[in-house]
C-alpha cells in the first residue's frame, strides 16, 4: 500500500463540475493499493498518519499531528502510483489491484483514519476527477507498507 502524502492549507475533488468532498487545513492523501495489501497495511498507515509529526510548533519546528492540529484528511484512490514505466512509453499497471479489491480496502482505510479521531472526505472511487490542492510548505511524503508476506 503507499500513500503520498502532501500537507494542505485546503484541498478538494471536483467531478463533472461539483464539488464531491472538500477540507480546510490538513493532509490530502493519494492512496494505491497493490496485490496481497489488506488491513494490517490499512491499519499501519491510518495510524501513522494520524500522529505523524509534519505540522509546526509555536517555533516552527516539525512537531505537531494531523491530531494536534485539528486537521482533515481527503483520501483520493490513485491506481497510477503502481505505475511501472520501466519499458516503452507507456506505463503499466500490472501492480495495482483490481477495482474490486482496491475500492473497500481503500474505504476501509478511510474507515481506520476516522478511527484514529480524523475527519476524513473521499473522492469517488474510478470516477474521472479533478483534485485542486494548496500545498502548504511544500511538504510531500511518500509513505508506504508493502504488504506482509506469507
Amino acid at each position: 500500500m503507499r500513500v503520498l502524502l502532501q500537507r494542505v492549507s485546503w484541498g478538494k475533488v471536483t467531478i463533472a463540475g461539483e464539488v464531491v468532498a472538500e477540507i480546510g487545513a490538513g493532509v490530502l492523501l493519494l492512496v494505491g493499493i497493490t496485490h496481497g495489501d489488506g488491513e494490517a497495511e490499512a491499519r499501519y498507515l491510518a495510524r501513522k498518519i494520524a500522529h505523524l509529526r509534519i505540522f509546526e510548533d509555536e517555533g516552527g519546528k516539525l512537531n505537531r499531528s494531523l491530531l494536534d492540529v485539528g486537521g482533515e484528511a481527503l483520501v483520493v484512490s490513485q491506481f497510477t502510483l503502481y505505475a511501472d514505466t520501466r519499458k516503452g512509453r507507456r506505463p503499466a499497471f500490472v501492480a495495482a489491484a483490481r477495482p474490486e479489491v482496491a475500492e473497500p480496502l481503500v474505504d476501509r482505510f478511510a474507515a481506520l483514519l476516522r478511527g484514529e479521531g480524523v475527519p476524513v472526505q473521499t473522492g469517488r472511487f474510478g470516477a474521472s476527477m479533478d483534485v485542486s490542492l494548496c500545498n502548504h510548505g511544500p511538504v510531500t511524503i511518500w509513505l508506504e507498507r508493502p504488504p506482509a508476506s506469507g
